[in-house]
C-alpha cells in the first residue's frame, strides 16, 4: 500500500476513535444539562415559539403531583408543562412533554456538533503521534556502516 493509502486509512481510523471518546464524554453532560434545565424560562421561551400558535405567550407552568418510586410506592414530585396564553389569558394549548423532547433533543445536537469540533481539533496532534509511533515500531531502521 502507498502512503497516501495508508495516510487515509490510519486519519480514518483515528478520526472514529477519537469522535468515539469524545462524544462518550460529551454527549453525556449535554443531555443533563438538557434535561436540569428543560423547564427554565429559557428553554420555554425558545421552544414555545415554535410549539404555541401565533399570537400567544409561552409560559411555564408547574404542579405537585405524585410520581411511584422505584420501590413502587407513591412519592410527591414536581411536574412541569408548557402553556400557551391567549392575550386576554385564556390557556391556547398545554404541552406536558414535547417541548421537553424538543429541549433535550436541541442540547445533544450542540453536544454532538462540540464534539465534531473537538474531534477534528484534537485529530491532527493525534495523527502526527499515531505516525510517529508507527514509523518507530514498523519503520526502516537506520543502516548501521
Amino acid at each position: 500500500m502507498n502512503n497516501a493509502k495508508t495516510t487515509a486509512i490510519s486519519g480514518c481510523i483515528i478520526w472514529f476513535v477519537l469522535i468515539s471518546v469524545v462524544a462518550t464524554c460529551v454527549m453525556p453532560v449535554f443531555y443533563v444539562v438538557g434535561m436540569f434545565s428543560s423547564y427554565s424560562d429559557f428553554a420555554i421561551q425558545t421552544v414555545g415559539e415554535w410549539i404555541c400558535p401565533e399570537g400567544t405567550t409561552p409560559t411555564s407552568y408547574s404542579y405537585q403531583t405524585m410520581m411511584p418510586s422505584d420501590n413502587g410506592f407513591d412519592e410527591p414530585a414536581m411536574a412541569y408543562e408548557l402553556h400557551c396564553v391567549n392575550p386576554d389569558g385564556t390557556l391556547s394549548k398545554n404541552d406536558p412533554i414535547m417541548y421537553s423532547f424538543i429541549w433535550v433533543g436541541l442540547c445533544l445536537l450542540l453536544g454532538a456538533i462540540i464534539s465534531g469540533l473537538l474531534t477534528f481539533a484534537i485529530s491532527v496532534p493525534g495523527g502526527m503521534l499515531v505516525t510517529k509511533v508507527v514509523n518507530l515500531l514498523f519503520g526502516k531502521k537506520p543502516v548501521q556502516n
